[in-house]
C-alpha cells in the first residue's frame, strides 16, 4: 500500500471535518425545530460532535495540516 499524500491527507481531513458538521446540524435542526420532543437525542450528539471534532483535530496536528 502506498503512502498517503499530503493531498490525500486534506482529503481525509475534509471528510471528518464534513463528518462533524453533519452531526452539529443535527443538533441544530433539533434546536430550531423539535427541541421540546427530541431534547433527549441531545447528550448522545454532542458527545458524538465532540469525539468528531477531537478526531478531526487529531488528524491535523498528527498530519501538520
Amino acid at each position: 500500500m502506498s503512502e498517503m499524500t499530503e493531498q490525500d491527507h486534506k482529503k481525509e481531513l475534509a471528510k471528518l471535518k464534513r463528518l462533524a458538521v453533519e452531526i452539529a446540524s443535527e443538533i441544530h435542526d433539533i434546536v430550531e425545530d423539535t427541541v421540546w420532543t427530541n431534547h433527549v437525542k441531545m447528550p448522545q450528539l454532542a458527545e458524538k460532535l465532540y469525539n468528531a471534532v477531537e478526531k478531526a483535530n487529531r488528524y491535523k496536528a498528527e498530519h501538520s495540516l
